[in-house]
């Protein structure tokens, strides 16, 4: 008889500690997303909010959604039957004052009392400098939206999706073979220079103006990816640059990385960054 427990014990030990260990991951905890009311929150600025809410309602999809206020936030951020979708100044450790602002997904909880930092962050996407924004931030909303969306639902179904956050869309530059690639010019950090175009820029890889890079998402372009880079007005050492390619047409994320600012490397997409996409 005491075998017989023991052997029960021993056969259902590792299922139990598999269970245990799935209860506190990441993709269980967000798998009543689609079920919870998003609150959108508003900015405060009467220009941002009017663009955020036109878009929020032609293209938000995968849950129930209201739009909020700040104060209306605070008064409900610890509720665990809301997730929020809010635009979030972020400072790095090095950084005096906040340098960009990210769109954020966060869900609600008794943690939100000690600050936002301590909510279950659902997933982040740089979408502005914090101070003095370029104004492409709302040519590529739709776009981010998008894939804010579809990230989550593929958090819901795999933790590494949900763990890792957008920096694992980078490997999806290696199907892009068939695909133009505009960059704008602004996106390009100093070090991409004359000699470094002549030997990269071809194949379907370009460079021009930001107005007409912005066209071309305007116009949902199809197989064509174009750049889009978030870093502070005032970029300073300790600061981050992030860089995105993003598909004019599906709105599919191609490619996401992000470096910190030195003296040696500034704002933009790096030599490091050109090699790893013209390789592709």
């Amino acid at each position: 008889m005491k075998k017989t427990i023991l052997l029960i014990a021993t056969v259902l030990l590792p299922v139990l500690v598999s269970a245990q260990a799935q209860i506190n991951t990441k993709k269980v905890k967000i798998e009543d997303f689609m079920e919870k009311t998003t609150k959108v929150v508003m900015t405060g600025n009467l220009f941002f909010d009017q663009v955020f809410k036109e878009e929020i309602s032609n293209r938000w999809r995968i849950s129930p959604y209201e739009f909020c206020s700040l104060n209306e936030f605070e008064k409900l951020k610890t509720d665990e039957n809301y997730y929020f979708l809010m635009v979030v100044k972020g400072q790095f450790r090095k950084e005096s004052e906040p340098g960009i602002s990210m769109l954020s997904v966060l869900k609600g909880g008794p943690a939100a009392e000690k600050g936002l930092n301590r909510m279950l962050d659902v997933v982040d996407v740089p979408i502005m400098s914090a101070e003095n924004p370029s104004g492409r931030e709302f040519v590529f909303l739709p776009a981010l939206l998008d894939i804010l969306q579809d990230h989550i639902l593929l958090s819901m179904e795999r933790d590494v999706a949900a763990y890792s956050g957008l920096a694992n869309y980078t490997m999806n530059i290696g199907s892009t073979e068939n695909m133009d690639i505009v960059f704008a010019e602004e996106d390009l950090s100093e070090g991409i220079t004359e000699n470094v175009r002549r030997v990269y820029f071809k194949n379907g890889i370009s460079v021009t103006d930001a107005d007409s890079a912005d066209r071309i998402m305007i116009e949902h372009t199809p197989n064509t990816l174009v750049s889009f880079t978030v870093h502070p007005d005032k970029a300073r050492p300790g600061s981050y640059c992030y860089k995105m390619l993003i598909d004019a047409g599906t709105h599919k994320l191609y490619y996401f990385r992000k470096h910190k600012i030195t003296g040696r490397f500034g704002p933009g997409f790096l030599l490091e960054d050109i090699n790893r996409i013209a390789t592709r």
